[in-house]
């Protein structure tokens, strides 16, 4: 079953490149602050590089703004190629790339995406949730092939 509103987030670990493959705790990471994190499917596909990932480096300070403390990207790829594409994007430090390797963290939420079909293997669903102190207060999942209610303007509007 897939996490809900006021659910509290699973504990798990997820990587990011900083001086070489460094990891960090879930725990760690929403505690004492609201966060939003987004999934996409994969770095570098389309829909994620154009529209996903850009669209909340432009709303970053209107989020802020509304009281988010941190943002974090997280996608089902490896901390080198979530790096690269960071690059690649120009993306500040302010949104943070998380890598979730083998899907562990998707599984945990129960929103993993069986992208077999396309050679893509176990993913995440597109969505974005809002989280105070590790408790999910929002949620938005995209429905297959959308979107839509992921998006950092939807996002920004529902706070």
């Amino acid at each position: 079953m897939a996490i809900q509103v006021g659910d509290r987030l699973p504990s798990g670990t997820l990587a990011y490149l900083k001086d070489g493959v460094q990891h960090i705790s879930t725990d760690d990471l929403f505690a004492g602050k609201m966060v939003v994190m987004f999934a996409v499917p994969g770095a570098f596909t389309p829909t994620c590089s154009a529209r996903h990932l850009p669209g909340y480096v432009d709303k970053l300070e209107e989020l802020k703004a509304k009281g988010v403390d941190s943002i974090v990207c997280l996608s089902v790829n490896d901390a080198f190629v979530m790096d690269a594409w960071r690059k690649s994007q120009s993306i500040p430090d302010d949104v943070q790339m998380f890598a979730d390797g083998n899907a562990v963290y998707a599984k945990a939420l129960g929103l993993e995406l069986d992208a077999s079909k396309f050679g893509m293997g176990t993913r995440s669903q597109r969505f974005a949730l809002v989280a105070k102190d590790g408790v999910v207060t929002q949620m938005f999942v995209e429905a297959p092939g959308e979107f839509k209610v992921s998006s950092a303007e939807h996002v920004l509007s529902a706070l």
